[in-house]
């Protein structure tokens, strides 16, 4: 075992699960026009789990089902029928309020049934409030407290140098997270251990838990904060199927520093009612809400 200075380049052998898919590649074909309506599928879904379960965080889950389609359905590859291939790609929920969106892209994908998703926040269920990697097929990291994502997937993009694997970690942080100092040491540290593998998201939906963050903690400039950890950053429209898919793939030819996807969200995107209203960042609809809601994304 040996270590170079500063990159960590330790070299380790493992035996590695074999799976049936082609390396690289993801599972899905889909055009631009059907992961735009397998967004709102993940949204109806989303909808409908936190209405039966009577609580969930509705707004940061649909802020964020544009780029988990596209990742899901376009670019990370994985195996539900093997979820701990170690080829995988890995997506890391750090902002695990919004575990109803990661939930309904990994029922469609294969991890489970989607029938499973009633179940949200039950005794005894898989799929709890917070993601939980211990009962969850497909989740890579137990969530609850923010800013740790980062992090985890630092030490996670790392284990890949070690293991001479090329896989990708991508992190998925809310904005308001971003107010907690462990994000900043996370981004300190990818940068000066020039982990290329790791892309960080932010969903910039500008809101939290109770309020504007540009009220409670102003963030801006946020894309100059990156750049100044010496971050290759890539600001666009969360919502444009096209702007997230060319982020990703523009990302993963970046050697030598890692990469932050800067994504301009809405909060609630999709429901009129939920968007931008910061009541929704932890409230279920009413029945009468949710059919409403349904209707608009249908």
């Amino acid at each position: 075992m040996t270590r170079e200075k500063n990159n960590l380049n330790i070299h380790t052998t493992s035996t590695p699960i074999p799976s049936t898919l082609p390396l690289n590649k993801n599972k899905f074909t889909l055009s631009t026009k059907e992961l735009t309506e397998l967004a709102k599928k993940l949204r109806r879904h989303v909808i409908t789990m936190i209405a039966t379960a009577g609580s969930g965080h509705p707004g940061g889950s649909l802020s964020a089902a544009d780029i988990i389609a596209v990742l899901y359905f376009k670019v990370m590859r994985y195996d539900p029928q093997n979820p701990q291939w170690p080829e995988r790609d890995r997506f890391i929920l750090s902002k695990g309020h919004a575990a109803p969106i990661l939930y309904a892209a990994l029922a469609e994908s294969g991890y489970f049934s989607v029938e499973e998703l009633t179940t949200l926040r039950k005794l005894n269920s898989r799929l709890q409030g917070h993601t939980d990697r211990t009962t969850t097929p497909g989740v890579e990291m137990s969530a609850g407290a923010l800013g740790q994502g980062l992090s985890f997937g630092i030490g996670t993009a790392l284990a890949a140098r070690l293991d001479a694997r090329d896989y990708q970690v991508y992190v998925l942080l809310g904005d308001g997270e971003c107010d907690e100092g462990q994000i900043w040491e996370a981004a300190m540290a990818a940068a000066h251990f020039k982990v290329d593998n790791l892309v960080a998201i932010v969903d910039h939906n500008k809101q939290q838990l109770d309020g504007w963050t540009q009220d409670i903690m102003n963030l801006e400039p946020l894309t100059e904060k990156w750049r100044a950890f010496n971050w290759n950053v890539i600001e666009i429209d969360g919502h444009n199927i096209n702007q997230i898919q060319q982020a990703l793939e523009e990302a993963k030819t970046i050697k030598g520093k890692p990469s932050v996807i800067i994504a301009h969200t809405i909060k609630g995107k999709g429901v009129s009612f939920m968007e931008n209203n910061i009541d929704f960042h932890g409230k279920a609809p009413t029945p009468e809400q949710a059919e409403l809601a349904l209707r608009e994304l249908s």
